[in-house]
């Protein structure tokens, strides 16, 4: 990549290794050849020649104004002038940018190298205050736009981030930028492979489940090689406990909050479909709720196929960790009573393992009744008809249970299917302002729905449910068990 191309940009969720990806190209460019002594580089690189690197990031902090960006940037400018050694006349932020790069290729000899860490942070954290989030866009282009008109000077540039914001948006004039976001030469480029798991980390899976730790972290694709998230894995060999680091690491109240409010049907975001431009359009004026769930890195590449000039991508869950967490959120701001749905995810997990019907009844009676009064009237969100199945799909998808959603059969689909080793149930919901009692388990039966499960040769249970907008509770509820 450093010796074939030029300008390169890359689309990484957080805490994916990008920071100490640029920490390497860095030191390979200013020729730190001690570092690299004994790795696979070392003879491959020329050591001779030892550009200035210009390194700037805004991973630090949170900025909530144009003129708090203005100062940053002039910040960094300083401290890159103080360490190479170099003195610029210009003060505007353009012209400072410009006058370092030349001066650097003057100075040393070697065209300059620019790393940008965390382009879109400054964006990212005003999302929810549009203006200011345009405001840094255009101060950020400010930036950015000078590093075309600086072409004759630099030798490689390197810009990544958590966004993939229009370039055309932000890197204005930057049209030979080389986006290797979603590329299978380059999908695991930040993470750890399961090769690398095996060989490097080898030591650390002594008494460990194996298949449990590729189910719990491993999964991030795009389109190439599968990869772990590095903060996960080296955390839980630390710890030695399955857990939700990273989603711990970063409470994603700004996706729940888009998620409830659109209305998203949470049963379809274990298979998203999406095209090119729906994952592309994500800027401070809109972003498409495929393109937020992706870019953050809830959702990833699980296959794509292409449909005469299109080319379709279906996207999913990463792993456990995710589906498990983002559900457990999600549940918690759809019901308006966090305590409450935490409290029964655990009872949950017992009526289901011991296939009592009846106490599942119960159980799901006291989730919808503990939804507070004031949420709905204060909530459009629970008028529209996924709501009622979403809440039942995210409360058990909170659990880590083996789910399908909109599960496919001959005769239709079946809206959830959970398997436990001991037995399977099958789920159908119905609103009956919509649709007449009664049709739920009418609809599982009709449509043997079970005969796609009857080889497992375990309980099969059909549970129909019935909810009624107008009261706010399941009027309906209805089960027997086949094999």
């Amino acid at each position: 990549m450093a010796t074939t191309g030029k300008y390169y940009f890359l689309s990484r969720p957080r805490r994916f290794g990008k920071s100490l990806f640029l920490d390497t190209l860095a030191e390979l460019f200013a020729g730190n050849e001690p570092l690299f002594r004994g790795l696979y580089c070392h003879d491959k690189w020329d050591w001779g020649k030892k550009h200035p690197v210009i390194r700037i990031s805004f991973a630090e902090g949170r900025l909530e104004s144009r003129e708090q960006l203005d100062e940053r940037i002039r910040e960094l400018l300083d401290n890159h002038q103080r360490s190479l050694g170099i003195h610029c006349e210009h003060r505007s932020i353009p012209g400072s940018f410009g006058e370092l790069i030349e001066r650097a290729t003057q100075k040393y000899g070697q065209r300059a190298v620019v790393l940008v860490d965390e382009y879109d942070k400054p964006i990212l954290d005003n999302l929810t205050d549009p203006d200011i989030a345009r405001a840094m866009r255009d101060g950020l282009m400010n930036l950015y736009s000078v590093i075309k008109d600086q072409d004759a000077h630099i030798e490689f540039a390197f810009l990544t981030g958590v966004s993939k914001l229009r370039t055309a948006s932000i890197f204005s004039g930057l049209n030979n930028l080389n986006d290797i976001t979603v590329d299978a030469a380059y999908s695991a480029i930040c993470g750890y492979t399961e090769a690398d798991v095996d060989t490097v980390f080898a030591p650390e899976l002594e008494g460990l489940d194996r298949q449990a730790i590729r189910d719990w972290y491993n999964g991030y694709n795009w389109l190439g090689d599968s990869v772990y998230n590095p903060f996960d894995l080296l955390l839980f060999f630390q710890e030695r406990v399955f857990r939700p680091y990273w989603f711990e690491t970063g409470t994603p109240t700004f996706l729940i909050d888009v998620l409830t409010q659109r209305g998203c049907f949470t049963p379809e975001l274990a298979s998203l479909r999406a095209d090119d431009e729906l994952l592309n359009s994500f800027d401070v004026e809109g972003m498409t709720t495929e393109a937020l769930l992706w870019q953050t890195g809830y959702l990833t590449f699980r296959s794509q196929r292409r449909t005469g000039a299109r080319i379709e991508y279906t996207l999913g869950y990463p792993n456990l960790e995710v589906e498990s967490a983002l559900n457990d959120a999600l549940v918690k701001a759809l019901v308006g009573a966090p305590s409450a749905a935490g409290r029964a995810i655990s009872r949950l997990y017992d009526v289901l393992h011991a296939g009592d019907l009846s106490g599942l009844r119960t159980h799901i009676d006291s989730l919808y009744a503990a939804i507070p009064h004031d949420w709905y009237r204060n909530n459009p969100i629970a008028q529209y008809e996924g709501y009622w199945a979403s809440v039942f799909y995210s409360h058990i998808a909170a659990l880590g249970l083996d789910l399908i959603a909109e599960d496919v059969t001959s005769q239709g689909r079946i809206d959830l299917t959970v398997k436990l080793p001991e037995r399977i149930y099958l789920f159908e919901f119905k609103v009956v302002e919509l649709e007449p009692e009664g049709k739920a388990l009418a609809q599982l039966k009709t449509k043997d729905y079970a005969a796609k499960y009857r080889a497992a040769r375990v309980p099969i249970h059909l549970v129909g449910i019935e909810f009624s907008k107008e009261s706010r509770r399941v009027v309906g509820f209805e089960a027997e068990t086949g094999g």
